[in-house]
């Protein structure tokens, strides 16, 4: 179970650190062109956005992965979910169906790391 719920945390993490730096580092113009589910959104938002991505995605991995603080694993994966809830809300109210299918892929596979981290830890 241990490596089913490190391959979940490292699949997230990677998908995050993807996400999280594309809209922390590329333009306005290009966000808007390559991500139109941000349309509507401020930039400043887009960017607070990317940086608890990015920080969840760090949370995942570093806290269990050093053995300092592996409490933060299961919280950094129920802020990811949380961010993953409201995009989905975000998608449906937009009727962007596609993208809600694979934000609710990502909402799922949070509560398993949380279920796993504290449950079975």
């Amino acid at each position: 179970m241990n490596a089913f719920l490190w391959a979940v945390q490292g699949t997230l993490a990677a998908v995050f650190v993807v996400t999280g730096l594309r809209k922390a580092i590329q333009s306005e113009e290009g966000l808007k062109a390559g991500l139109p589910a941000l349309g509507g959104f401020s930039l400043t938002a887009v960017r607070l956005v990317a940086v608890a991505e990015l920080a969840g995605a760090a949370g995942l991995v570093l806290p269990a992965a050093t053995g300092i603080a592996p409490v933060l694993t299961p919280l950094a994966a129920v802020g990811l979910a949380v961010i993953m809830a409201l995009a989905a809300r975000t998608h449906l109210r937009r009727r962007e169906y596609g993208s809600t299918v694979l934000t609710a892929v990502l909402f799922l596979a949070a509560p398993a790391v949380v279920w796993g981290r504290f449950v079975l830890s």
